[in-house]
């Protein structure tokens, strides 16, 4: 089963992951991650390597770092975390996760865009952060944090009728 959570409420915005990685108990450090329809500003490091490859291949180790030297605008992206034993030929045999123009985030049930991934986090447009994950706690600890988010199945459900 996957859980999920819209934060489009009560915060600045864009997604500040520095918050999101708190709140979340800094899980993020346990996966690898695959970086995708990155749009943010300042451009850095990761935005060039993706806008070369259309991908940043990250630990989660490294993506800590980056987040907590610079706080800087996540427009678009799709952070896809991976355990670190799956190897990035493995997640390159899929197609890679997009935000913009994705219509699986507003269905359900829920689901990761990437088969191989444990837990996405979605900068949406400056204005929400979506976050999936098959661990119902990180979803828990978002949403403790993050008290106006809702979660995203029933977000689904309200604005479907």
């Amino acid at each position: 089963m996957i859980y999920g959570a819209i934060n489009e409420k009560g915060e600045r915005y864009y997604t500040d992951l520095n918050k999101v990685f708190d709140f979340i108990n800094n899980k993020q450090v346990e996966y690898n991650w695959l970086i995708t329809d990155c749009d943010c500003y300042p451009y850095n490091y990761v935005t060039d390597e993706i806008l070369e490859k259309g991908y940043c291949w990250i630990s989660g180790e490294k993506l800590t770092e980056i987040v907590e030297k610079a706080d800087y605008q996540w427009v678009w992206a799709v952070l896809s975390g991976f355990e670190k034993s799956v190897e990035l030929d493995e997640v390159l045999k899929y197609d890679l996760p997009y935000a913009d123009g994705y219509p699986g985030f507003w269905q359900n049930p829920l689901t990761l865009q990437h088969p191989l991934a444990k837990i996405e986090i979605v900068p949406w447009d400056s204005a929400l952060t979506l976050i999936l994950s098959e661990e119902k706690d990180i979803v828990d600890a978002f949403r403790k944090y993050f008290r106006q988010s809702e979660d995203l199945a029933e977000y689904n459900t309200k604005f479907k009728g």
